[in-house]
C-alpha cells in the first residue's frame, strides 16, 4: 500500500467555491463529486468545474479523484469522457456490485488514456460499496483491475438496503454501529487480504460531534481501515491524527527496532524491551510503522510547499 489517503473528502463537483475552499483544508485527497451531491441539472457544470480543478488541487498536494455516477444511470460514460486528464489520481465507482463493473470501468479509462495520450493504467479506480450484493462480492470487486488501489465502503445506502430504514440517518453511531460491523469487517479483510486501502464510511452522527467521530475512527482502524470518507471538512484533523503514528508510537518503534537489531546482531531470534518480547514479528510492525509515518510526513510537507 504505496499511497497514504486518511481522509478522502467529498466536494460537490458543481461549487467552484467549494472546490477552491478545499484547497486549504488539509486532506489526504479530494473527491469531486458528481453523483449525490451534483443536481441533474448541474452535472454538466460539475464534469466541466471538476476537470478543470484538477491542476489547481495537484498544486496544493492532494492527490484529485472524481466520484462519477453509477452505471445504471447512463451517465458514467460521459463523467469519464470530460474528467480523464493528466493529473487525475482515481475514479471513484459508485454503487460497485460486481466483477464486470470494474472491468468495463477499466476499458472506458484505457480508452481515454490512450486517446489523450495519458500514460496506461495511470489513473487509480476506487470501488464504494453500497449494497448487500456489492459487499457479498468484495473480493471479485477488487480483482477485477489492476487498477484498483482501495475499496471504501457507504454506509448510508448500505443501511438501506439491508432493510434498516432511515438507518445512520436517525440513528446514533452508537446505535448503527452493529449493523455496519459485519460489511465493515468484510471490506477491510479483503482488503488487507488484498494488499490494499481500506476506505470507511463517512461519519453520520451530528457534525459537531468530534468526539464521536475519533470513537469511530479508532474502532474501524482497529478493524483494518486505513483512511475514511468525509462530508465535512470539520472532521480532516481528527481523522488525520487517529490514522498517523503518534510520536509515542513512532518512538517506541525505533527502540523496537534498535532492540531487535541489536539482538539479531549478537546471533538471537529475540529480545526483549520494558518486559515486551520483541521478535521478528514485532521488528516488522515496527518498520511499517516508521514507513507510514514517514510517507505521511512527505505527504505533510507537500501540502505545506
Amino acid at each position: 500500500m504505496e499511497r497514504i489517503l486518511r481522509t478522502m473528502l467529498f466536494v460537490p463537483a458543481n461549487s467552484w467555491r467549494m472546490i477552491t475552499t478545499a484547497t486549504t483544508e488539509g486532506g489526504d485527497a479530494v473527491i469531486l463529486d458528481l453523483e449525490d451531491a451534483c443536481p441533474i441539472a448541474e452535472k454538466e457544470t460539475g464534469r466541466i468545474f471538476a476537470r478543470d480543478s484538477i491542476p489547481m488541487l495537484k498544486e496544493k498536494g492532494m492527490d484529485v479523484f472524481v466520484r462519477v455516477n453509477s452505471f445504471d444511470t447512463e451517465l458514467t460514460e460521459e463523467d469519464i469522457s470530460y474528467v480523464v486528464v493528466s493529473g487525475l489520481d482515481g475514479v471513484m465507482l459508485p454503487k460497485a456490485e460486481s466483477k464486470e463493473d470494474i472491468l468495463n470501468l477499466d476499458q472506458l479509462l484505457k480508452v481515454e488514456e490512450e486517446k489523450k495520450g495519458i500514460l496506461s493504467n495511470t489513473i487509480a479506480i476506487l470501488p464504494l460499496l453500497e449494497s448487500p450484493k456489492g459487499i457479498s462480492a468484495v473480493s471479485e470487486i477488487i480483482s477485477g483491475s489492476q487498477r484498483v488501489i482501495g475499496v471504501s465502503f457507504g454506509a448510508g445506502d448500505y443501511s438501506r438496503e439491508i432493510g434498516a430504514g432511515m438507518g445512520v440517518t436517525s440513528l446514533s453511531p452508537e446505535e448503527y454501529f452493529l449493523m455496519a460491523s459485519h460489511p465493515r469487517s468484510c471490506i477491510a479483510l479483503a482488503a488487507r487480504a488484498a494488499g490494499i486501502l481500506a476506505i470507511d464510511s463517512p461519519f453520520f452522527g451530528l457534525v459537531i460531534d468530534i468526539e464521536g467521530l475519533i470513537k469511530e475512527s479508532r474502532k474501524v482502524k482497529l478493524i483494518g481501515f486505513t483512511g475514511k470518507l468525509l462530508v465535512h471538512p470539520r472532521h480532516v484533523d481528527s481523522v488525520n491524527q487517529v490514522f498517523s503514528p503518534s510520536k509515542d508510537e513512532i518512538d517506541f518503534a525505533r527502540r523496537v527496532i534498535k532492540a531487535y537489531e541489536e539482538a539479531k546482531a549478537k546471533g538471537l531470534g529475540a529480545t526483549s524491551l520494558g518486559g515486551r518480547m520483541i521478535d521478528y514479528g514485532s521488528y516488522r510492525r515496527a518498520l511499517n510503522l516508521i514507513s507510514i509515518a514517514e510517507k505521511i510526513s512527505e505527504r505533510e510537507k507537500r501540502k505545506n510547499q
